[in-house]
């Protein structure tokens, strides 16, 4: 069904202590390279996304776990500070999941990935019954690949999650293990809106065209589909609507975590009341935002602070 508000939203991830590193430029083993940043931010795509929900002042609330240490309770701390619901955030014995961001001039990136607590994460986690969640109308699956036992039994949540009076979305991510679609396709019929962008996008359908993407995606059941074009922008296709929203010029210094925060940015501008084409256009301008600092989050404002850049800022022509 079409999302046509958004109250608060429970948001399922991996939650992930990042490093990232820049500029890095090359790898020659047994040297020493000099870099201008090293810095610890919140990552995950499930971290990255309740972080930018509440960074824009929508009521989020994480489902995940990290682990019983130091990052742990960093992470929890930063996010905690920023507003976003940590009550349901478990605890592990396996270290909290962590990445190396290696990341190029050109604001592309390398990940060194240690996965850890999220494999703790279990379906048996995600507690829809209204009566725990007052205040909250919508369910987001920030990736379906990164947290295991929850990428095999997604259909399920997704159900479970409709059954219980929330509408649906999930962010397909990137899927290194290969199964793709063996994954995603039964999940489909269960998801208000699909956040995929065009490399996914290509690796799922075996396409790139976005119109080909979505009219593949929706033969499998999709309904609403939004395709991720980087700093071009992004097009949601709705219905028989189909909402182009150009991005806006800036020089991209660390794409990490990008399509997490565009993601949040999106709901977030619905839960302000927003129409699927203004929500598109500011989710745009979040992920610019975004781009423009190192680290997962580090870019994101606040809504007004978003807007008055919206306002001044230089949007891409064709």
């Amino acid at each position: 069904m079409p999302i046509s508000s958004v109250a608060g939203v429970l948001c399922c991830g991996n939650i992930s202590f990042d490093i990232p590193v820049w500029p890095v430029d090359r790898f020659e083993w047994g040297t020493t390279l000099w870099v201008d940043k090293i810095e610890e931010t919140v990552g995950g795509n499930g971290g990255s996304t309740a972080y930018t929900l509440a960074k824009l002042g929508t009521p989020v609330r994480l489902l995940g776990v990290v682990g019983r240490d130091a990052h742990g309770d960093t992470i929890l701390a930063r996010l905690e500070e920023t507003g976003v619901d940590v009550s349901r955030v478990g605890r592990s014995d396996l270290p909290t999941n962590s990445s190396i961001c290696v990341v190029h001039p050109t604001g592309d990136r390398l990940f060194f990935h240690q996965r850890g607590a999220s494999s703790a994460v279990s379906p048996e986690m995600l507690d829809f019954r209204p009566e725990n969640n007052a205040g909250y109308s919508h369910f987001h699956l920030a990736n379906l690949y990164t947290v295991p036992a929850i990428r095999t039994s997604a259909p399920d949540v997704l159900r479970r999650a409709r059954a219980a009076g929330l509408t649906t979305s999930l962010d397909t991510g990137w899927d290194a293990d290969g199964r793709w679609m063996e994954d995603l396709r039964p999940c489909l019929p269960f998801v208000d809106l699909l956040f995929v962008n065009e490399t996914e996008a290509k690796m799922l359908t075996g396409v790139d065209e976005p119109r080909s993407v979505v009219r593949a995606l929706r033969d499998l059941g999709a309904t609403d589909v939004l395709v991720k074009l980087g700093g071009k922008g992004c097009i949601v296709f709705t219905g028989d609507e189909e909402l182009a929203a150009a991005g806006f010029v800036i020089e991209a210094i660390d794409t990490t975590g990008a399509g997490d925060c565009f993601g949040g940015g999106f709901l977030a501008a619905l839960h302000q009341g927003k129409n699927r084409m203004e929500a598109a256009c500011f989710a745009n301008a979040v992920g610019a935002l975004k781009v423009s600092q190192l680290g997962a989050v580090k870019g994101v404002r606040d809504f007004a602070e978003t807007e008055l850049w919206m306002s001044a800022g230089t949007i891409l022509k064709e």
